[in-house]
């Protein structure tokens, strides 16, 4: 369905003289008023008008103009003419307000027509995927441990391998980039897990030289934990983290 915007209050003379400001070619700012009431009136005079309210504003208009002519005809005191403002400058400024309202209408109308170019569809999500429910209860699998607690058992744990860099010897020498497999790594920690049953947190990490070892195996304890093979306990803060391995023992 259209829609047509019609601003009541900006339609009628206004409209008229600025067409005929446009047609002329005319600066907005210095309005030659004996051409413009000139047009005007040949305008009006051929204009038929079934609403006399509207007929009234095209005469009040008119009456505007011819006053407007007749000051700026009229010869002011020599005195006064610097401190004398334009006859004009109410005009102009009703002529600017009106374009801009006339401007915004236009833009109001291209959006109007633009959003039926617009559709949105509905949710379409699959009936499983949205009464999937996570097979884990992770909050009582983790217990009261955290992610903050293992972070700072974590940043301690690279703090103690970073102390025991020596910052002079360290630079000696070729440095290589060492390949760590996840994939190995995992499966050391998953067998480490098998065999001791109940080991503590930090001396899984005694052995670990580098930081790249110590992060792929903090990776892997927090795979195990997702996968319900293993539980975290800490009995007190800043105490140490007991692991305890769920994984059978193979006969």
């Amino acid at each position: 369905m259209d829609i047509n915007f019609k601003l009541d209050a900006f339609e009628g003379p206004l409209d008229l003289l600025l067409h005929l400001i446009e047609k002329n070619k005319i600066d907005i700012y210095d309005i030659p008023i004996v051409l413009i009431t000139e047009q005007y009136m040949d305008y009006v005079g051929k204009m038929t008008f079934d609403d006399l309210d509207l007929k009234s504003e095209f005469l009040v208009m008119a009456a505007t103009l011819f006053d407007i002519k007749s000051r700026m005809l009229l010869p002011g005191k020599q005195e006064d003419e610097e401190d004398e403002s334009d006859p004009r400058e109410e005009l102009v400024k009703r002529l600017l307000e009106y374009k801009m309202y006339k401007s915004i209408s236009y833009e109001l109308k291209d959006r109007l027509i633009d959003s039926d170019k617009i559709l949105y569809r509905e949710a379409s999500i699959p009936d499983e995927v949205e009464q999937y429910r996570p097979p884990i209860d992770i909050d009582e699998l983790v217990g009261d441990m955290d992610l903050s607690k293992l972070n700072s058992v974590f940043n301690d744990i690279l703090k103690r391998c970073n102390d025991r860099v020596d910052p002079i010897r360290s630079k000696f020498g070729r440095i290589k980039k060492e390949e760590v497999s996840m994939e190995e790594n995992f499966k050391f920690v998953e067998d480490y897990a098998r065999h001791h049953k109940t080991f503590s947190f930090r001396k899984l990490f005694e052995h670990k030289k580098s930081k790249v070892q110590i992060i792929v195996t903090f990776l892997s304890i927090l795979e195990l934990m997702k996968t319900s093979k293993i539980t975290i306990i800490q009995e007190e803060l800043f105490d140490d983290i007991v692991v305890t391995s769920l994984i059978c023992t193979e006969a």
